[in-house]
């Protein structure tokens, strides 16, 4: 299994919008995609902003070739994350699972 990580931050007056869009377009898009196993949003205070971490779990790198395309360190960033945020990374992470408990 492959965790793929990404992140966004928002402004502290607007923490409810990010993870609104994740739960209404980002989830049931990806739960449609062969391979995709599951996701985590996380946030934290970061200085004078909100970070989200997206953490989201995959088969194998194929799947996320599926979902990405060639450029699979590319993030995949909607018109509406890009709306409720005010940064985000335009790169993302990969990660081998070794264990799961």
């Amino acid at each position: 299994m492959i965790i793929r990580e990404w992140r966004g931050r928002a402004s502290p007056s607007n923490t409810d919008a990010y993870p609104a869009h994740f739960c209404s377009h980002v989830i049931p898009e990806l739960q449609a995609l062969p391979g995709f196993v599951g996701a985590h949003l996380s946030r934290r205070t970061l200085g004078d902003r909100i970070e989200f971490v997206v953490l989201t779990r995959w088969k194998d790198m194929n799947a996320i070739r599926d979902f990405a395309g060639d450029t699979l360190n590319k993030a995949v960033v909607e018109p509406g994350a890009i709306a409720a945020l005010i940064e985000f990374d335009n790169f993302v992470e990969h990660y081998e699972v070794v264990e799961e408990v």
